[in-house]
């Protein structure tokens, strides 16, 4: 039966997660990986994974799935004191200072966790604990808070003080730094078109590492610069998909899964059209297999393809 079914995939994740085999913020299998490899239907593995959430075990992550929350503590663990709500000081006592930093600070702690639309100068302010107009003490408002906030953000990783040899490992360690930024700040993503960009010193400070490496090619300096471009480009515009998943789940209330099992429908008719054979090929074998699409293994995918190809086109070999 079904219902014993998805109670038997519960099980098998419940102990694989008691036994430390998935750690807490670990990613789940997906409805459409657990339905391959079990032979179910997606509603019953779905059904599995809420099981797990209703017992604490899982929580629904915009980034990355579902993933593991943690066991629960035993009954016979003490239980922590609950946390007293925070309140402001009282009249006279000494408030910690306000500074740009902890406004930034602030503002970067709203927008990774929310995303940019969320971000006003109110709400930085309500996080503070401060006065409403506290903040516009140290910038001017929210377009230069976006400003300070990105290359706060572009300064939180930087390069050693020798790069590697060659040219393409420095280029690779560029693209890398980029995409953990993004990864950990996807509104990064959403600052505005390449053809823009925004004259931030952190971010000057990545650029400087690419044309670095990129000028022991020997190439002129507009390509250099091109070069440049489209791989930070790259590293845009996949990462730009993170925080659009992130909107998409917080309008609608659809998981990714969810919203895939709603499509099946209309897949089906394409699939079963035989207008798109090679198409419909693909759909039935990566059904068959529960395939996930995994950000973190385009982007390398993507990123090797790109620096084949730039060693091709210029006729050097990676050292």
């Amino acid at each position: 039966m079904a219902t014993e079914r998805y109670l038997t995939i519960a099980a098998d994740l419940r102990h694989r997660i008691t036994r430390g085999e998935l750690p807490a913020g670990a990613r789940l299998p997906s409805t459409r990986r657990i339905a391959a490899e079990w032979g179910v239907a997606t509603a019953t593995a779905a059904k599995a994974l809420a099981t797990l959430k209703q017992e604490g075990l899982a929580r629904a992550e915009p980034r990355s799935g579902t993933v593991v929350a943690g066991p629960r503590p035993t009954p016979a663990a003490t239980p922590r004191p609950a946390r007293r709500p925070t309140r402001r000081p009282a009249p006279g006592r000494q408030q910690p200072e306000l500074t740009r930093d902890r406004v930034v600070r602030a503002a970067v702690a709203i927008a990774d966790a929310e995303g940019l639309g969320a971000l006003s100068m109110r709400g930085v302010a309500a996080r503070l604990g401060v006065a409403p107009m506290s903040p516009y003490r140290y910038v001017a408002g929210k377009d230069e808070l976006i400003v300070l906030m990105a290359d706060a953000a572009f300064g939180e990783r930087g390069y050693p003080a020798r790069p590697p040899a060659g040219w393409r490992a420095p280029l690779e360690l560029y693209a890398r730094t980029l995409w953990s930024l993004h990864r950990r700040h996807p509104w990064l993503a959403q600052l505005g078109p390449i053809t823009r960009p925004l004259p931030l010193p952190n971010l000057a400070a990545h650029a400087e590492w690419a044309l670095a490496a990129l000028h022991e090619l020997g190439v002129d300096v507009d390509t250099a610069f091109d070069l440049h471009v489209l791989l930070f480009s790259y590293v845009q515009g996949l990462a730009v998909h993170i925080e659009r998943e992130r909107q998409a789940l917080g309008a609608s209330g659809v998981s990714e899964d969810e919203w895939m099992d709603d499509q099946l429908p209309v897949l089906r008719a394409i699939v079963g059209s035989g207008s798109y054979p090679t198409f419909a090929r693909t759909l039935v074998a990566l059904s068959a297999e529960g395939y996930d699409l995994d950000l973190d293994h385009l982007f390398e995918l993507g990123l090797g393809a790109l620096l084949d190809g730039l060693a091709v086109r210029l006729d050097r070999r990676a050292p």
